[in-house]
């Protein structure tokens, strides 16, 4: 165990929470599931069944809720390449559809996408 740890999607510390982590700990930032695949130690996204814990069951959604028994948390596990990826897709998803503000009255949010609602 080096490092702080992290919440593998956010990468916000978790080190108000104590150790082992609860099955229903969530972080305080994001409020995703902390005891899932993503955030276990034996998480490999290059392996087969992206785990390294030959034992383990198969869990196909990685950042799902699990009751793996081989679950420990992983300290190295945020990948901030992966959540800069997120923040420029979310911008473009805003520079797209006018931010989420919604429309005000009848129309859509931006008007390049008039045409679609007419």
């Amino acid at each position: 165990m080096t490092g702080e740890l992290r919440c593998y999607r956010c990468g916000a510390s978790l080190k108000e929470l104590t150790l082992p982590l609860s099955r229903f700990d969530e972080c305080p930032k994001c409020s995703v599931a902390l005891h899932v695949c993503r955030q276990c130690e034996h998480y490999d996204a290059h392996v087969p069944r992206q785990c390294r814990e030959d034992g383990a069951e198969d869990v196909t959604e990685k950042s799902r809720l699990n009751f793996c028994d081989w679950f420990k948390p992983g300290f190295e596990v945020f990948d901030d390449r992966e959540k800069l990826a997120e923040d420029r897709a979310k911008v473009k998803l805003e520079a797209l559809f006018g931010g989420g503000s919604g429309a005000t009255d009848d129309k859509p949010a931006n008007p390049d996408l008039d045409d679609l609602f007419k």
